[in-house]
């Protein structure tokens, strides 16, 4: 049999790639409308359009309109925001256990979250967020130059650079939860990463940082898939590692920040959608980023929704969902590529 030319490889490529996208699309659709309907209050199907757009004060429509639709779509916003995330993470320290919160984004946005309840007296979500946004963008611009102080092009130190710092603050933040009970009790709310209570005004806030970020991953993906055939070749073919690296950082740091400050840390998120959209899509950052965009809001949406409803009348918080929904899911994923 004659083997398939570059031609046939790349459309089948294209073929899988078109069919993740009606599939996840079609997902993220139900998982959005699954999210408005489900809760400790059942809103039946049927009446979710109409208290989407009714301009009543029925317990349907304050519900769907004032609780769940500020919720759902943040939830939409932080997972499409990890996802991408952690294609862009994995690609830049060409490491495939690489997830958004290596580094130091997670660590510096609970720091700042720390010193914003203990000491300064935040107290909401909606005043957590420019901390935690300021807190991961000094821990992630701390980290790349530390980590780039001997070689400008060398992944490596970035990771180490990271993974110190998050150790670091990691400490810092467990001594003030410590000491300070109402620190403490704030705190472990925000830590397990949740999208309850969320009002429309966080969502408002961030999706422009979320916006600048994907762009960015959308501009940097053809350079990044060079940067992965390793620096020397990708200097052959015109693209500057540093510049892409920085880029590439940036993107992750308004990702992650900004998916951190509003639902607090899901790393683990960005970890299972990199890997997964790669095994369906294959290396290619221009397939792989949007279909990671839309893997992730499936996952945070579809976490949020089974925390509602595997401990009635409570909630379990979504970072904890997800965390493990998608443990088997990634060590089988794990099995398979060693075989």
């Amino acid at each position: 049999m004659k083997p398939p030319d570059v031609g046939e490889s790349g459309r089948r490529t294209a073929g899988r790639a078109i069919a993740a996208t009606v599939v996840l699309g079609a997902a993220l659709a139900g998982a959005v409308v699954l999210s408005l309907a489900i809760g400790s209050r059942f809103v039946p199907f049927g009446d979710v359009v109409g208290a989407l757009f009714a301009h009543s004060d029925t317990p349907a429509a304050i519900i769907v309109q004032q609780l769940r639709v500020p919720r759902t779509l943040t939830a939409v916003m932080a997972g499409s925001a990890l996802g991408v995330a952690g294609v862009l993470m994995q690609a830049i320290t060409r490491n495939p256990l690489a997830d958004p919160g290596l580094l130091g984004v997670n660590a510096g946005a609970s720091a700042a979250v720390v010193v914003a309840i203990g000491f300064l007296g935040v107290g909401t979500a909606s005043g957590y967020i420019w901390f935690a946004l300021g807190g991961a963008a000094v821990a992630a611009t701390v980290v790349y130059l530390v980590g780039q102080s001997r070689r400008r092009d060398d992944p490596v130190g970035m990771i180490l650079a990271g993974v110190a710092l998050g150790a670091c603050l990691s400490s810092f933040v467990g001594i003030v939860t410590l000491l300070d009970e109402d620190t403490f009790e704030s705190f472990r709310f925000w830590v397990v990463g949740s999208f309850e209570r969320r009002e429309l005004d966080v969502f408002l806030s961030l999706v422009p940082f979320v916006a600048a970020g994907l762009l960015l991953a959308v501009l940097f993906a053809r350079s990044l898939n060079q940067l992965m055939l390793g620096d020397d070749l990708a200097r052959s073919l015109g693209v500057d590692p540093v510049v892409v690296t920085i880029g590439a950082g940036l993107a992750i740091t308004l990702l992650c920040g900004a998916a951190t400050a509003a639902a607090g840390p899901l790393a683990f998120i960005g970890l299972l959608v990199a890997h997964t959209i790669r095994r369906l899509a294959g290396p290619d950052l221009r397939v792989t980023v949007p279909l990671a965009a839309l893997a992730g809001a499936v996952l945070a949406v579809l976490s949020d929704v089974v925390g509602r409803v595997i401990a009635p009348p409570g909630e379990v918080e979504a970072g904890i969902v997800a965390a493990f929904l998608g443990a088997p899911v990634l060590l089988i994923l794990i099995s398979r590529i060693r075989r």
